[in-house]
């Protein structure tokens, strides 16, 4: 006979301890089925006594008359949750959130404007996905969320563009014009002058003489060394930099050494998109040591955090990082196959298809001369593999006329489905108004040429499944990592299996809700009741249902 053990070494049968004590008009409770939904309601708070083999829950702190003689003891206490006390409470004070739950953004604004707005209203934070988008359609979008959203916050990506400085360097400028006030940078190898002048820009001592800096960074980071340019003040010689260029001032740079490039850093773990593959169970920890050792940089006015991404699709994963000491958490690749988000209806049914195993390794469009790679979903799409065999061969060859014939034809007639000049002069045109450096690089410099004509195939490639073009759906690139996989598991047979109802803040009040439920079942644990959450009570809820027991 399986059973546990009380403080006193006293053996409790499974059998009997999952039945509750039932103690008429005392507030106790019995029966596995009202056990479950007493643990469900994060409103009540419960007093757990044990008389000899059986424990019970009283919703009252007055100790209950014995029953039957037999003397009760007091053995734990189970407190409400808030579902806005997840996580670290300043997060979501400082950003002026209801819940530590961040919409991490998505390239080409597949996390669109009403992704934003929805997860802004809801008082959770989503990032608008700006990165490869045009400035004018981003400058259109900054202006729609102002509008409609007015003083919710909400934040606005910044990736890192090695290849194109000057892009990224524009991306800032429109930020600072409409006075965006919070950026989440990601995919930085290195920080850059523009990411440093969005940083510092407005900065100043306030009449207490504390330096304050209007602009915030939540920043993506799966590298220690990356991750302690981050917490560190911004470098010395990118300031100087911007102070010979005229961008800041002699007092701005000097404040500027008082205040950290983020204070709040994600710990990006196995994710869709860019990715190192970092398991969370290393990598969120080794951040936390991180913060924990550049902390005492800092008055206790700047707290550093930690949040956690990659991964996050189900409670159980969500409750284990903020079990980890995560600070907050950002969920990504489920979030493109929601209601909300900027991407085809072709691509959301492909994705709630998707299996754990479901994904592959490509090259990365905005990076492909150095070998990054992000991840993506290979199921339904031959996109992973073709991107492999054009990185190969831009490994192998100085020019595309190099490449044998053979693997010429095949990318003409199955890749580009035109010539390898017409897509040359796509591209020309289109780096002459965007950088026109890496134009006129290609005039001369063969490799170079060939790597842009490939890169304009990886980058088709997620615009043509956002469009959802039939014909070119065995080309789909999708953004896709393990957490999308995990998610539909859990899904299976609820309601949210529907792709017509995965709305992104019900999705995230689910999350949320039933990893507030989980913490609820640990503490039972560990006080010694072996009793699990019966399997149907943790699938999705609908939202009324949330609301009544949270």
């Amino acid at each position: 006979m399986t059973g546990f053990t009380d403080s006193n070494h006293k053996a409790v049968s499974a059998e009997t301890s999952s039945q509750l004590l039932a103690v008429a008009n005392r507030g106790f409770i019995n029966g596995p089925a009202a056990q479950a939904q007493s643990v469900l309601d994060l409103r009540q708070p419960w007093w757990l006594w044990l008389a000899e083999d059986e424990i019970g829950f009283c919703n009252t702190e007055q100790k209950p008359a014995s029953n039957n003689g037999r003397e009760l003891r007091f053995v734990g206490y189970l407190p409400r949750v808030e579902l806005g006390s997840l996580g670290d409470q300043t997060f979501t004070a400082d950003h002026r959130l209801r819940y530590p739950y961040m919409a991490g953004a998505m390239a080409h604004g597949i996390a669109g404007v009403d992704l934003v707005i929805a997860m802004s209203r809801a008082g959770m934070l989503g990032s608008y996905g700006a990165a490869g988008q045009p400035l004018k359609e981003i400058e259109r979008s900054i202006h729609c969320l102002q509008k409609e959203l007015g003083s919710h916050p909400f934040s606005m990506n910044l990736i890192h563009s090695p290849a194109e400085p000057t892009y990224e360097s524009a991306v800032v400028d429109l930020y600072l014009a409409n006075g965006i006030r919070l950026v989440e940078a990601s995919a930085y190898l290195d920080l850059t002058a523009a990411v440093v002048l969005y940083r510092v820009h407005g900065i100043c001592r306030d009449a207490d003489g504390r330096v304050v800096a209007p602009n915030r960074i939540i920043a993506k980071a799966s590298r220690v060394e990356v991750a302690k340019k981050w917490f560190s003040p911004p470098p010395e010689n990118l300031l100087k930099q911007l102070v010979q260029e005229g961008r800041i001032g002699q007092e701005t740079a000097r404040l500027a050494n008082e205040i950290p490039m983020a204070q709040d850093l994600i710990a990006e773990s196995d994710s869709a998109g860019h990715t190192d593959n970092r398991p969370a169970l290393t990598l969120i920890p080794q951040m936390i040591a991180l913060r924990d050792h550049h902390q005492p940089m800092y008055d206790n006015t700047v707290r550093l955090r930690v949040g956690a991404a990659g991964g996050i699709g189900t409670p159980t994963a969500a409750a284990a990082a903020l079990a980890m000491g995560a600070a907050f958490v950002v969920v990504g690749s489920i979030n493109q196959g929601c209601v909300e988000a900027a991407t085809s209806d072709a691509v959301k049914q492909m994705l709630a298809e998707a299996r754990q195993a479901d994904i592959a390794m490509a090259p990365a469009a905005d990076m492909f001369e150095m070998g990054v790679q992000l991840q993506v979903l290979k199921r339904g799409t031959m996109f992973a593999m073709r991107g492999a065999k054009l990185y190969e061969l831009y490994k192998l060859y100085p020019s595309f006329a190099a490449i044998p014939s053979p693997d010429r034809s095949r990318i003409e007639t199955d890749y580009f489905r035109q010539t390898y000049d017409q897509v040359w002069q796509q591209v020309r045109t289109f780096f002459l108004a965007r950088e026109p450096k890496q134009a006129h690089r290609a005039e001369t410099d063969l490799k170079h040429r060939m790597a842009l004509a490939f890169r304009w195939y990886l980058a088709s490639a997620s615009r043509w499944a956002n469009a959802g073009v039939e014909d070119r759906r065995i080309d789909y690139q999708i953004w896709c990592g393990p957490a999308m996989g995990a998610f539909n598991a859990w899904t299976a047979g609820s309601f949210l299996e529907n792709v017509d109802n995965r709305h992104a803040v019900t999705i995230a009040m689910n999350i949320l809700y039933h990893a507030a439920v989980l913490q609820r079942v640990q503490y039972l644990e560990q006080i010694g009741l072996p009793w699990r959450m019966p399997a149907k009570s943790m699938s999705p809820k609908s939202m009324d249902q949330i609301g009544a027991l949270s």
